[in-house]
């Protein structure tokens, strides 16, 4: 059973840094799109950015995030990674990491349609005050 486990949020102030991390254990991630959702207060969970790990192919949300944020994959630990970079409030939220193993995954990777992700962790808080 794949166990997907964020960690590495934490309150920061506007303008720093954070690295997020999601382990997995039961499954290795090579043919998966992985992929970090976030859900603000009030507002409905969006994505943010992905990856195909068999090519290491990446998507972004939005041009704002791409600028800022990195997702990165560790295939040696089976750990998918978030560096979010100058941070502003509005980021703050709780994220999440998940995967997609269908055999569909990487042509819809792209696409961070949260209904195509089957596996979803417990998520981690990330606060930014301004």
């Amino acid at each position: 059973q794949e166990q997907l486990v964020e960690s590495g949020g934490d309150s920061v102030q506007a303008g720093g840094s954070l690295r997020l991390s999601c382990g997995a254990s039961g499954r290795t991630h090579f043919n998966a799109c992985m992929g970090w959702f976030r859900q603000a207060p009030g507002k409905e969970r969006e994505g943010v950015a992905s990856m195909y790990i068999g090519t290491g192919t990446t998507y972004y949300a939005a041009a704002s995030v791409k600028d800022r944020f990195t997702i990165s994959h560790d295939n040696a630990k089976n750990t998918l990674y978030l560096q979010m970079n100058s941070l502003k409030a509005e980021d703050t939220a709780m994220y999440y990491c998940a995967a997609d193993y269908s055999i569909a995954s990487e042509g819809r990777c792209y696409g961070l349609q949260q209904r195509n992700f089957r596996h979803w962790g417990q998520g981690t808080q990330v606060t930014v005050s301004s």
